[in-house]
């Protein structure tokens, strides 16, 4: 809560200190947008230069200047550059959540900031190093990909504010300005505390964010750089018992208060914390200074250092792991530290497109600060060393055409690793655009498949595991008058996963030697009639795997059915309507909470419930009001909905929350 309210001082604060800043000028501030990249109309829902969304500052001359809102830009770590979007359109509501995306194909476990149940998979990669693991805990880590940089005419804020379950709340506080038209800080710090509705479920979490753009006063060097720090908490009860489940489904009002409910164990928690420090910088060797230039030649150098640990805490053992070397103040911990360097060389041509060379290091350090002996055999408590790695991009757009390639190995090293991905996409015509895509990939399984210790016995492995090998192909249309239909199609060799063996019932890591084939067909599309319309978002998916390790459901959808309209001479801007979710039957995952990641079972199949969502959801001028009834139909549709098995979902509540810009 501490956190929460100094977030919010802060950035009241700092807004204050530049509410007078000095103008921009305008032409540098042009200038300089071309020099980030041409931004893509697409990735923006709708960019609207309302006048909510503008403000006006004082010239020397006293002239009145209008900063449109597309003046606001964020800039991806792939330098795609968007605006602010300031309007409330759907899909800001399938984004108003804890993940602040959408969550489709996600399923939420019943306490704000616990975790999500998969209902879907994308084998796209171009990875060559393991990843961490714990993967249950890291929907909510923010990785590198995930933090952009940004531009701004005047100092900007966003408050986003959502109740929670229970006690508690989630807020995420932003502010970012640009002291010099070539120097930009963003600050930004996202708090939650849910109790939740079931017993020793609370979750506490943090993530602070702290970024840096400048540009060279000739334009030709450029810095971003980030600070992260986060730390996400959780505590953990195993699910409900045997009894409890009968007592949830039962329906029995007796039970309708979620506290009673027993569960497995209640003196566990988890913790993820991670801190990165990124930089990214280029310099312009051979720049384009005018419209009769072809080349341009640009050194860049990437450096990243990531030291991050998940940890596992426990007063007494319980015999939901199975047995223990020590029967109280169990902990288990493991860390990794990862330095990684990258340095590129780009060249760019009018005729023959852009092309990119790298070579990269990655330094790591993975493992725990004990040594394991295990019948008789020691188990390993490091995986450490340096891999090193080259790779190249391509870039061409002819016309119509657009052609992309991208291609990494590791050379030296004692993990091998190689990706190729390429892509062609063309554009029919205004309305109408298509994208092949095919992507092979070849990695080690992630450093918890390889080696795991813990206080619990049947914990403890280290396995030589194959590389995973995964190749897919994909085909998207995108269309405003038809749809937008993405297909692709998938083969996985040697798939890593977790599942309970068949002798002590308890978890171990396996691998799949069999290859595995899998299909999607999503389809997006709304209709409009008037103020009412229906957006529609529907997955099919088909695996065939002989060993059952990969588990989604069959059809998965998503259903909203709304209605728009101005209020009060255009004041007020209102959405409202009823969201259906669904997903059919099939063999859910199971979670492993000190594994902290989910387990493939196939004893029982969970699905088949709807969820109804009734919302209504405001803007008036920069702020918009979000007020949703979760799940109102869980009362008369039976009480079988599970995010995992005992694991219930969430159940009929009433929750509220706002999304405020300030612009000075």
């Amino acid at each position: 809560m501490k956190k929460i309210f100094l977030a919010f001082v802060l950035l009241a604060f700092f807004g204050g200190v530049y509410a007078q800043k000095k103008d921009i000028s305008k032409e540098e501030l042009e200038k300089l947008k071309k020099e980030l990249g041409r931004p893509k109309q697409d990735d923006v829902e709708s960019l609207q230069s309302v006048n909510s969304g503008d403000y006006k500052k004082n010239t020397k001359n006293a002239k009145q200047q209008i900063a449109k809102i597309t003046d606001y830009l964020i800039i991806s770590r792939e330098n795609d550059t968007t605006y602010l979007d300031t309007t409330l359109t759907i899909y800001k509501d399938y984004k108003f959540n804890y993940l602040r995306k959408d969550d489709f194909g996600l399923i939420p476990f019943s306490n704000l900031g616990q975790t999500y149940n998969t209902l879907t998979y994308n084998f796209e990669n171009t990875n060559l190093m393991p990843s961490f693991g714990a993967q249950a805990r890291h929907f909510n880590y923010m990785e590198i990909e995930d933090i952009n940089y940004y531009r701004v005419p005047t100092p900007l804020t966003e408050l986003f504010f959502k109740t929670a379950f229970e006690q508690g709340q989630l807020v995420d506080a932003f502010f970012t300005v640009n002291t010099t038209p070539r120097f930009n800080f963003s600050i930004a710090y996202k708090g939650l505390r849910s109790l939740g509705k079931y017993q020793h479920i609370l979750t506490s979490t943090g993530n602070f964010r702290f970024t840096t753009n400048y540009t060279s006063k000739n334009i030709r060097y450029h810095l971003r750089t980030h600070i992260v720090t986060q730390d996400l908490l959780n505590q953990e009860n195993g699910g409900l018992n045997d009894d409890s489940v009968l007592n949830f489904e039962s329906g029995d009002p007796e039970f309708l208060k979620r506290a009673i409910l027993e569960v497995n164990f209640e003196n566990a928690e988890s913790i993820l914390k991670g801190k990165r420090f990124h930089l990214d910088h280029s310099f312009d060797i051979v720049r384009k200074k005018d419209s009769t230039s072809r080349n341009k030649l640009i050194l860049r150098h990437i450096m990243s250092f990531e030291d991050k640990y998940y940890q596992y805490n426990q007063a007494n053992a319980s015999g939901f792991f199975g047995n223990a070397f020590n029967n109280s103040n169990l902990q288990d911990k493991v860390t990794l530290e990862n330095f990684y360097n990258q340095v590129q060389l780009n060249y760019s041509n009018d005729l023959l497109g852009d092309m990119q060379f790298n070579v990269s290091n990655n330094n790591y350090n993975y493992g725990y600060d004990k040594l394991i002996v295990l019948n008789g055999e020691t188990i390993t408590n490091r995986l450490k060393g340096d891999i090193y790695t080259a790779g190249g991009k391509y870039h061409k757009r002819y016309k119509s055409f657009d052609l992309e390639g991208e291609m990494g190995i590791n050379i030296t090293g004692d993990f091998d690793g190689n990706f190729i991905k390429g892509s062609a996409s063309f554009k029919l015509n205004e309305d109408i655009s298509a994208t092949a895509q095919i992507n092979h990939s070849s990695k080690a399984p992630n450093y918890n498949f390889l080696l795991y210790q813990s206080d619990y016995i049947n914990y403890n492995w280290q396995n030589n595991f194959n590389n995973t090998e995964t190749q897919q192909i994909a085909f998207h249309l995108k269309s405003k008058k038809l749809a937008n239909i993405v297909v692709d199609y998938a083969t996985i060799t040697d798939y890593a996963y977790f599942k309970k063996d068949g002798i002590s019932n308890l978890t171990k890591a396996f691998q799949n030697n069999s290859t595995i084939t899998y299909l999607r067909v999503k389809l997006e599309k709304e209709i409009r009639l008037g103020k009412f319309a229906l957006n529609n978002t529907m997955l099919y998916q088909n695996v065939q795997d002989e060993n059952k390790s990969l588990n989604v459901p069959e059809l998965t959808t998503r259903n909203t059915l709304y209605y728009s309209t101005n209020m009060f001479k255009n004041a007020l801007f209102l959405q409202t309507g009823v969201t259906f979710n669904y997903f059919t039957k099939y063999y859910m995952d199971d979670y492993d909470p000190l594994l902290a990641e989910f387990i493939v079972q196939n004893e029982k199949q969970y699905g088949n419930f709807p969820r109804l969502d009734f919302f209504i959801n405001a803007k008036i001028r920069q702020t918009r009001i979000y007020l949703k009834a979760e799940h109102f139909n869980s009362s008369f549709t039976g009480y079988n909905y599970y995010s995992a098995p005992n694991y219930p979902y969430r159940d009929f509540t009433v929750r509220f929350g706002i999304v405020w810009n300030f612009f000075m």
